[in-house]
């Protein structure tokens, strides 16, 4: 009898944790993030570079990798969240933002996040469809220590 209620007890716990979880992750939770892409001639801060990445010792492929997307695809970043939640410790408005600095090196979900946006980029995803993906957690597959090279 001991057992079959530490069993309905654990089994009740699990479900508890995954409502809680599933009310955590609702629309309320969605990291800052901007809709439209930059207006034409609005002035972004840069991201940084690699050499100003080497400089200050982040020389890891994903790293490096993660920064070449920022730069090739930092129009979509800029209309991805940033599922760190680097908005609400960092003041960050977008994904884009966290490759402004180094924040983006030293966060594998800011890193992941970065190399799925090039990817489905690439593959002809629209900013819309790619911010899909990273709600649903589709940047969680992404393979941070063998990545993929940016073109």
């Amino acid at each position: 009898m001991a057992v079959i209620m530490k069993h309905t007890i654990a089994v009740c716990a699990i479900f508890f944790a995954a409502a809680l979880q599933a009310q955590m992750n609702g629309p309320e939770d969605l990291p800052a993030f901007h809709a439209k892409p930059p207006v034409p001639g609005e002035k972004l801060p840069p991201i940084l570079t690699q050499q100003e990445l080497v400089a200050q010792g982040y020389t890891q492929p994903v790293q490096i990798e993660g920064y070449k997307a920022a730069t090739r695809v930092g129009g979509a970043m800029y209309q991805m969240p940033c599922y760190c939640h680097c908005d609400r410790g960092h003041g960050h408005t977008s994904l884009r933002s966290c490759f402004e600095s180094t924040h983006g090196a030293n966060c594998g979900v800011c890193l992941a996040e970065a190399l799925y946006t090039y990817q489905m980029s690439k593959k002809g995803w629209t900013p819309k469809m790619i911010r899909a993906g990273i709600i649903r957690g589709d940047y969680k597959m992404m393979d941070l220590q063998h990545p993929e090279p940016v073109q």
